[in-house]
């Protein structure tokens, strides 16, 4: 199933009932999920739940412990808030039940649009829409005279211009942390390269070829502008870097926009000049070289059926309108009623408006996935080729993908 950009502008569109006005539990629920402000407000919300205990764990690491956390029985994890790639390896490792019977009972108001229906079952609900674009300081633009970029290319020349300057030496940032974060750099780059991760119709990882390369070679690129220790910066460091002022062009998560505007860690020049701007587009393509996501949330397979049902209510609620007011509006583009839209959020709703494609929500997609952030920087460091990277990732998700059965 794929979140194309037409069902989630009619998702955001629609209604979603009356806000619970409050929220009783008769049994105890856990959430790990990420952390950033929207995920917090979610979990915030659901701890307003009486009756059990409602606690929480988000941190950067989540895709390291939510899968083991969720395996136990019973599971240290009644819920695990998940994206479009990390609810297929839970549901590859048979640690979330499907939610059917949750929904008919308990959430017959929950719209369509948020139920994601994966092989015919619901297996999570989604609460909001998110993609990487453009963060700029608008009035560094304007101090070297170039209108704001619409390319990769255009950021390249922009920051050569910065540097020249004198106004920064790193005047680019990126989520490039090796691991997860480098790994959907690249991702993002094939796609803006008209890339296809697999040969048509099987699990056989295509990646080693012109779209490929190109895409690792824009990377190395722009990394030219990026501070040294880019390997290290996570969407967390390298925020901090353009609150800092160190950096004025940037691919970042629009649900970390409100974080990069608002008037906290950073002096008035920095925050106040901080724009939003639209996924960029590379090599002459139109295609943006982003992903379109989802977050959501599930229910954990290794539970009681008593916690099953209030980990149920906790999230809707934790997702409901009721969470809504002036400070959480602008965090993220919410699927939930309510929801007016921010100018901190104009870059998503420019992604969505784009074409952006989803993030591929196949069985063996996070296979990959890894084994990208776990060969990618040898090339950026100039210790191998291209080629060889992408040879590297190439051997090692087939090794995964057979031990895990997906080929022969």
């Amino acid at each position: 199933m794929f979140l194309k950009h037409a069902a989630l502008a009619s998702a955001l569109a629609l209604m979603a009932g009356t806000a619970m006005a409050d929220c009783q539990i008769s049994g105890n629920v856990s959430i790990v999920g990420n952390e950033f402000p929207a995920i917090h407000t979610v979990a915030n919300g659901a701890a307003q739940c009486a009756g059990g205990e409602v606690k929480s764990n988000l941190t950067a690491d989540h895709q390291k412990i939510n899968v083991a956390g969720m395996q136990g029985n019973p599971a240290e994890y009644s819920t695990a808030i998940i994206a479009n790639s990390s609810v297929v390896a839970l549901m590859n490792e048979d640690v979330i039940r499907p939610l059917d019977d949750l929904v008919a009972e308990y959430g017959q108001d929950i719209p369509k649009n948020q139920l994601i229906t994966i092989g015919g079952k619901v297996m999570a609900v989604a609460f909001m829409a998110n993609a990487q674009t453009l963060a700029y300081r608008k009035d560094v633009l304007e101090e070297i005279g170039v209108d704001v970029p619409k390319t990769y290319e255009d950021v390249l020349a922009a920051a050569e211009k910065i540097r020249a300057a004198g106004i920064s030496q790193y005047p680019v940032g990126g989520a490039y942390a090796a691991g997860w974060n480098l790994a959907e750099e690249f991702v993002n780059m094939y796609v803006g390269h008209g890339g296809e991760f697999f040969k048509p119709g099987s699990a056989e990882v295509a990646i080693n070829n012109e779209q490929g390369v190109a895409a690792l070679e824009m990377m190395k690129a722009l990394t030219a502008y990026m501070n040294p220790d880019f390997l290290t910066h996570d969407s967390n460091a390298t925020g901090a870097e353009m609150e800092a002022g160190n950096v004025m062009l940037m691919n970042m998560w629009g649900s970390r926009m409100g974080n990069l505007m608002d008037e906290e860690g950073a002096e008035e020049q920095v925050y106040s000049n901080i724009t939003v701007g639209a996924p960029l587009t590379v090599g002459g393509g139109s295609t943006p070289a982003s992903t379109l996501w989802w977050d959501g949330w599930t229910v954990a397979k290794n539970i009681s059926d008593e916690d099953a049902v209030a980990t149920f209510l906790a999230m809707k609620h934790g997702t409901s309108p009721a969470i809504l007011n002036d400070e959480t509006m602008s965090q993220a583009v919410w699927m939930i009623e309510g929801y007016t839209p921010a100018p901190v959020n104009d870059g998503v709703f420019a992604a969505i408006e784009m074409g952006t494609q989803s993030y591929p929500m196949l069985p063996y997609q996070g296979l990959l996935h890894t084994a990208l952030g776990d060969n990618l920087a040898d090339f950026l460091l100039g210790k191998e080729s291209a080629e060889q990277a992408l040879a590297d990732a190439e051997a090692a998700y087939t090794a995964a993908a057979k031990e895990k059965g997906f080929l022969q």
